[in-house]
């Protein structure tokens, strides 16, 4: 019974790994479409205005998106991948253990 149990958690973990990497894969793939489609408008839009190519290339409203989008791909990928920023990555499975520990300690003293 308990290693179905434990059978059970491992391939629900398994599972919820996976859905946080596609899911990270999904918002890179979606950060690099739209950024492209962006940056090639703007470098296109500016080039008509009158700009030359070096200038319209190398405008920072050009790369804003990609920078200010970039932290937020790095923060979830730092989440992903297991850099954790300030809980931990398995801090609450630890939390939940150890009040089971100690919730099964102070039953066992007053048995």
């Amino acid at each position: 019974m308990e290693s179905e149990h434990r059978n059970n958690r491992k391939y629900r973990q398994a599972k919820q790994r996976v859905k946080e990497l596609k899911g990270f894969y999904w918002h890179f793939a979606i950060y690099m479409l739209v950024n492209l489609f962006i940056t090639v408008n703007k470098v296109i839009r500016n080039y008509y205005n009158g700009e030359s190519l070096n200038e319209a290339i190398w405008n920072f409203d050009t790369f804003s998106v990609w920078f200010f989008w970039g932290i937020g791909i790095f923060f979830h990928g730092m989440h992903v991948f297991g850099y954790p920023l300030i809980l931990g990555k398995n801090w609450e499975e630890q939390k939940i253990k150890k009040i089971m520990e100690e919730e099964e300690n102070r039953s066992k003293r007053y048995k």
